[in-house]
């Protein structure tokens, strides 16, 4: 409210300038898309990101499966390692050979990590496979697939308004170099005579 009654009081004022008003009315126009513009466009691109997360929880729901394996051995020289699919980053996990069976029946051996702070031989512990039985990270919970459709959708609207305020810095820094060059062209036709005695007669 307070740029429209400044835009007001600018109309009629002898100092104002067109380009100011012009400047002024830019100005308006970037606020009221970014008032607009950026929440339609966070929204929107955080909606679609929520859809294509929500798809992406249900598909790896379905095709990963946890199964118990057990513990072989531990592999030599492994320390222990905060999880990176942890939801809190402070599971730790050990690397150790196993052994486990796919969903599909089928025996399988190998290196994977343990929520085990000193695993032993005979040790059980759950791992996330696939069908087929490889070790796979377990899947997107729906808690943080709406985390990242919200930062998302942040995002977006955030880069909506910067790209406004910099369509707007932009015309503004046209529009000063405009008046700029107008000034230039109006001290060019002064500047011969000014300052010289008997200017004009």
């Amino acid at each position: 409210m307070r740029a429209i009654s400044g835009l007001w009081r600018w109309r009629h004022n002898p100092l104002c300038r067109a380009t100011d008003l012009a400047e002024a009315w830019v100005a308006l126009a970037a606020l009221s898309l970014i008032l607009v513009v950026a929440p339609l466009a966070g929204s929107l691109v955080g909606g679609l990101a929520q859809d294509a997360l929500r798809e992406s929880v249900r598909e790896q729901r379905a095709s990963r499966h946890l199964v118990t394996a057990t513990v072989v051995r531990k592999v030599e020289g492994s320390s222990l390692d905060a999880d990176p699919e942890a939801a809190t980053g402070r599971d730790l996990r050990t690397r150790v050979v196993a052994d486990w069976t796919a969903p599909d029946g089928s025996p399988h051996h190998g290196s994977v990590m343990a929520s085990l702070d000193t695993p032993q031989p005979g040790d059980r512990f759950t791992i996330w496979t696939d069908r087929q039985g490889r070790a796979v990270a377990r899947p997107l919970d729906s808690a943080t697939a709406a985390t990242h459709a919200v930062l998302a959708g942040l995002g977006a609207a955030l880069l909506a308004a910067g790209l406004v305020e910099g369509s707007r810095r932009l015309v503004v820094w046209r529009m000063v170099r405009r008046r700029y060059a107008r000034w230039d062209q109006a001290w060019d036709k002064a500047g011969p005579d000014w300052g010289r005695t008997g200017t004009g007669s």
